[in-house]
């Protein structure tokens, strides 16, 4: 009676520790979620300028809105009169904290430049096509403050260009980093599928039990390397040999980056795709050489159709690796934020995957470091953190839609 009560009394408590223990799981994964969408949410609450910086205008100038490509076109002297921007016919003037010593002496500023917000009010009544870019704090007192729209999540989104610290305005346009993931993602799948897929029927039909108990292991061991070991030997042997084969300038590439992280995932599908193969019933196998077909037949009509829901899973669960992985493609993609287009500026074809590109993983890891904590940069990362979090959540869905389909 003693030995049945300490019994029980020892499941009760594993029973308790399994359930705590898996719903702190639940709960710390949903905290990192609300972190996550918490400090990415932010973003569109704010003017994409710089912290602290005010852009002032003539009260006589019609223009109502900038965007962030227009006024770096501004500073960049690409764009040098407002009938450019839809106002009047007068050349811009570009007034900043560096002019002042050119155009102020230091008694007309005072002596603890108590005079600058006045001088610069002064200057940019008396200039009509004015855009002034200063700090707050020297805000004149009778000139507001240029409003420009918040961000948006189409801006966000739909932007092409990526320049997080450009001042005075940030241009904040993913598009360029989602595509390069999603291409370096779609090369790799590409590359591993028909790979793993071969490895997998071997392993499960073919291979001899004393090759399969060495083989299997040592592929499931690929999965506990390290990424920035393969990185590095994708820097230092992969990356050469891609520019050498394809005559390309440079081997950081998406190219590169696919081969590498088709290796990557290799060890998921082939696991997984195994498992599927092996659970096809025997009477099916048996039923087909009943009727003639040989081991090829066999294969291709009968067990990889049976497990192509587990195949298919085991895909989407090696891209969603894939995707998730930051150093082996920070090594070996180029980290350039730029669109892979498929045309060049003349409209001759041209391959995407020879491109440099930059994926999302690799620019939260290199930039959030040097990003100042709460600010619109810092935002923007965990921005981005939360699409990446969006295409793996829907990844691993349709990979659980398609295992319950199977089973």
């Amino acid at each position: 009676m003693k030995k049945s009560f300490l019994f029980k009394l020892k499941e009760g408590f594993i029973e308790s520790l399994v359930f705590i223990s898996g719903n702190l799981a639940i709960l710390i994964v949903f905290l990192i979620v609300f972190f996550l969408f918490k400090e990415g949410i932010g973003l569109f609450n704010q003017q994409p300028l710089e912290e602290g910086t005010a852009i002032m205008l003539n009260p006589t100038n019609p223009i109502k809105e900038l965007k962030p490509e227009e006024i770096k076109q501004i500073f960049e002297k690409e764009i040098r009169n407002w009938k450019d921007l839809g106002g009047k016919d007068e050349p811009i003037v570009l007034f900043t904290l560096s002019d002042v010593d050119r155009l102020f002496t230091l008694e007309e500023l005072g002596s603890s430049f108590e005079y600058l917000p006045s001088k610069i009010g002064e200057y940019i009544m008396n200039n009509p096509g004015v855009i002034a870019v200063f700090p707050e704090k020297y805000l004149p007192p009778k000139i507001k403050k240029f409003h420009m729209k918040n961000i948006s999540l189409k801006d966000f989104v739909g932007g092409k260009e990526w320049h997080p610290t450009a001042t005075p305005a940030v241009q904040l346009g993913v598009l360029p980093i989602i595509l390069g993931s999603l291409l370096v993602s779609l090369g790799a799948i590409l590359f591993s599928l028909p790979i793993g897929l071969a490895v997998a029927v071997y392993l499960s039909e073919l291979a001899p039990k004393n090759v399969h108990q060495v083989l299997k292991p040592t592929i499931e061991l690929l999965a506990g390397i390290p990424s920035v070991v393969f990185g590095y030997l994708g820097l230092a042997l992969l990356v050469p040999f891609v520019a050498d084969f394809f005559d390309l300038p440079v081997g950081e590439t998406a190219l590169s980056g696919s081969i590498l992280l088709g290796i990557i995932s290799l060890p998921t599908i082939i696991t997984l795709s195994e498992d599927a193969m092996k659970s096809t019933p025997s009477e099916l196998k048996e039923a087909s050489y009943a009727l003639g077909a040989n081991k090829w037949q066999t294969i291709s009509r009968v067990i990889i159709p049976y497990a192509k829901s587990g195949i298919i899973s085991a895909s989407l669960l090696g891209i969603g690796r894939a995707i998730g992985e930051t150093m082996a493609v920070i090594m070996v993609t180029g980290n350039a934020a730029v669109i892979p287009y498929l045309l060049d500026y003349e409209g001759h074809f041209k391959n995407p995957f020879y491109a440099s590109v930059r994926t999302i993983t690799a620019t939260i890891a290199s930039e959030l470091g040097e990003a100042p904590q709460g600010g619109i940069h810092y935002q923007a990362l965990f921005m981005l953190g939360c699409i990446l979090f969006i295409i793996t959540f829907i990844m691993n869905l349709i990979a659980e839609g398609l295992n319950l389909k199977k089973r």
